[in-house]
């Protein structure tokens, strides 16, 4: 197997570390308050519209410019906290994830609110690779698959509760201050998280010598940063962007060439002695290409189905933003669990649970549009989508956790923080463009449908596209198999 060059000075071992279960819960604290502001944020779009009189692009950047502040600094500090230190990171992170919230809960218009949401993003951006390659440093063998369980099953509750607690919020502080109230409830955790984290990191874990840190300085690879930034930039813009034009898709080409000229940069970063962002050599590393393929693949059609479902049940049905929320309650719980039980069996059974996890995954997508298409033609109950998007929900918690522990595994600690940023890039990407071009087939579709038919055919490929990850997952398990 290539072997990659590894700094010296950061490879220490701390898996037997008595800390590790108190670091364990800061990170998560912090992973639950990020994705849950994201699905909180999702209910109570048209109460910020409403109360802000904001225009529909206004409010599109609410999400667009999270997303892209969020991708473009992914690896960045990955490689930052590699290098520096990465408990610092991630408080201040953390600190500048609270400090937005307060800012987008007081915002006076959809300006401001905005401008806080990029720096949110930011903040997410920094602390969400530390918190990865933190389990890394702290967890070995079969504890890092239980902690991988535990941050998926974090992940599970989040989404699941996200919705619910928004409605609840707007509902209790009503329109105008509703909606304030889904920001204003990081504070509190975000507070708790930094005290914790002071308390609890081990020192050497915020603070580096003086002597690594100007090493870690001088090694960032700033020319390599920019270009990697700027390629995730002009690839994801065009999707994430509120009314893109037609002009504005010219920067996808621009995007990939910049990727090119990164890896070529990196390439021969690494050939003059440097520490690279990203030492290329991880792709030659099988599990990791594989994984991050599957990782990208399964977050371009499964995000999908979150924005799908709501949207057919409010728009095509007439539910309540409360009540698409709870259709979604039961699936997040059971992939709570799932994420949990396939993390603590990760390291016995291996890529088969990514692939049970597919495969529940598409009979949960394929079973919804029967559900869809029979409340059309024959008047069953649309809940039964509970029991449809539950088998999902099992799916999906056996897919993402174990995935990213099975991925990462042969992954040198130096560069576990770059390598997981690089594999949530993917996921960012792909959770971008599966939206933007599944959305695009329904609203295309629509005009000369019924809403039953044009979602069931964005399911469809949905399932089509989960489809390719479980091909790939097969692909890995082979390979290993070979090795």
């Amino acid at each position: 197997m290539t072997q990659l060059a590894v700094p010296q000075d950061i490879t220490s071992d701390t898996s037997s570390d008595p800390v590790r279960w108190r670091v364990l819960a800061v990170l998560l604290m912090a992973i639950f308050m990020s994705l849950m502001s994201v699905s909180v944020v999702n209910v109570a779009l048209a109460s910020i519209q409403e109360s802000l009189a904001a225009s529909q692009s206004a409010i599109q950047w609410v999400l667009a410019g999270y997303a892209l502040t969020f991708g473009v600094v992914l690896v960045s500090a990955g490689r930052a906290g590699d290098l520096m230190g990465r408990g610092g990171i991630f408080i201040l992170g953390v600190i500048i994830f609270t400090l937005a919230s307060i800012a987008a809960g007081l915002a006076p218009d959809a300006q401001w609110l905005n401008g806080a949401r990029f720096v949110q993003g930011v903040g997410s951006g920094l602390m969400n690779p530390q918190a990865v390659g933190m389990i890394q440093q702290y967890f070995s063998d079969s504890e890092r698959g239980r902690a991988f369980g535990f941050f998926g099953t974090t992940v599970g509750v989040s989404v699941a509760i996200g919705p619910v607690i928004g409605g609840l919020l707007i509902q209790l502080g009503g329109l105008e201050f509703g909606w304030r109230l889904t920001f204003l409830i990081n504070v509190p955790i975000g507070l708790l998280t930094i005290v914790l984290a002071l308390l609890w990191f081990p020192r050497p874990l915020i603070h580096k010598p003086k002597s690594q840190e100007q090493q870690g300085l001088s090694s960032l690879d700033p020319i390599g940063a920019l270009l990697l930034g700027l390629g995730v930039l002009a690839v994801l813009y065009p999707f994430v962007g509120a009314n893109a034009s037609a002009l504005m898709w010219l920067l996808l080409p621009a995007g990939l060439l910049l990727f090119y000229l990164w890896a070529r940069w990196e390439r021969w970063y690494t050939e003059r002695g440097y520490s690279p962002m990203v030492d290329l050599k991880i792709f030659a590393t099988s599990s990791y290409r594989n994984g991050s393929i599957i990782m990208t693949l399964y977050f371009l059609g499964m995000t999908s189905v979150w924005v799908l479902i709501p949207l057919y049940v409010q728009q095509g049905l007439g539910f309540s933003a409360f009540e698409a929320g709870l259709v979604g309650v039961p699936s997040a719980l059971l992939s709570a669990y799932s994420a949990n039980w396939a993390g603590q069996r990760v390291n016995h059974y291996g890529r088969k649970i990514v692939i049970g996890g597919l495969i529940l995954a598409v009979l949960g997508v394929l079973s919804s549009v029967a559900v869809v298409l029979l409340h059309e033609y024959l008047g069953v109950s649309i809940w039964w989508l509970l029991l449809s998007l539950a088998c999902f929900g099992l799916g999906q918690g056996s897919v993402i956790s174990p995935n990213q522990t099975l991925t990462l595994a042969e992954v040198p600690l130096a560069y576990a923080g770059s390598s997981g940023a690089i594999m949530q890039t993917g996921q960012r990407i792909g959770t971008s463009v599966g939206i933007a071009v599944i959305t695009a087939i329904v609203f295309s579709v629509r005009p000369y449908s019924s809403w039953h038919i044009a979602v069931s055919l964005g399911l469809l490929t949905i399932t089509l596209i989960i489809l390719l990850a479980l091909a790939m997952a097969f692909k890995d398990l082979r390979d290993r198999r070979e090795f």
